[in-house]
């Protein structure tokens, strides 16, 4: 079962109306998916919401009695307290199979990766993949007014673009890159013969001090200023890193 099968039966999942043999294979895609993940625990949500809001039309009591009267007749005097010890405990046994699916959806919705997990993999994964290609620039220069017009018609912004040689981390070119579903700029800078990426791209959140992560081995500098966001990372270490970051903020403040 593919993924878009999936997502065309997951309200009859939620809704428990599947076999048993399309309800596994959903439970096995689930297990892999996170957007079905995501998707699944909404809907087990908004359904637990209308249940838990829904009006209930309450039988008169002929109709129960001539209900009550209707069922196959049993022992005087414990047809009444049998029948109700059951429907009780139907009634707990449906209320409590809810409260664990809600339970479950929620859990499975809290833990599903922040958007911000999301874009730290996705950096760190762009910068595997240029040095497993052998792509880290289109733009080969070590000249910053070369590299910064490279840019010009293929981006809606102009990149800040400085020059660290003298700080012993000189620009080595430039490259076009797509992250969080848009497209950046990749500004590649070594320190001996460690590479560093360095992503640029606007935004309109507020100004952020630089934040140092590790994630698969590699470490990542980013903040925002001025509109724009910065991300670098590289298999330097850390200290080294963070005085790169440090060396662009201050440049770029100038």
């Amino acid at each position: 079962m593919d993924h878009q099968e999936v997502q065309e039966l997951l309200p009859a999942y939620a809704d428990q109306e599947l076999g048993i043999v399309e309800t596994l294979e959903i439970e096995r895609h689930l297990e892999s998916c996170a957007d079905c993940q995501r998707e699944y625990a909404a809907q087990r949500i908004v359904s637990a919401r209308f249940k838990k809001d829904a009006s209930y039309f309450e039988a008169p009591a002929h109709l129960t009695q001539r209900i009550m009267d209707a069922l196959p007749q049993d022992e005087p005097g414990t047809r009444f307290w049998q029948r109700s010890w059951s429907f009780n405990w139907r009634n707990a046994g449906a209320a409590l199979a809810a409260m664990l699916a809600l339970a479950w959806s929620v859990g499975l919705y809290l833990n599903l990766p922040s958007d911000q997990d999301k874009l730290t993999d996705e950096v760190v994964a762009s910068h595997v993949r240029s040095l497993q290609v052998d792509h880290l620039s289109d733009v080969v220069s070590t000249d910053q007014h070369t590299v910064k017009p490279w840019f010009n018609g293929k981006l809606n912004f102009s990149p800040p673009v400085v020059d660290l040689a003298a700080q012993g981390f000189p620009l080595t070119g430039g490259r076009l890159d797509y992250l969080g579903g848009r497209p950046v700029a990749a500004l590649v800078y070594r320190h001996a013969q460690h590479p560093i990426n360095l992503y640029v791209w606007p935004t309109t959140e507020r100004d952020v001090a630089p934040q140092l992560q590790n994630r698969q081995g590699y470490h990542l500098v980013r903040w925002t200023w001025d509109g724009m966001n910065y991300w670098a990372v590289s298999d330097l270490a850390a200290r080294d890193l963070e005085q790169f970051g440090g060396m662009v903020r201050s440049m770029v403040r100038q």
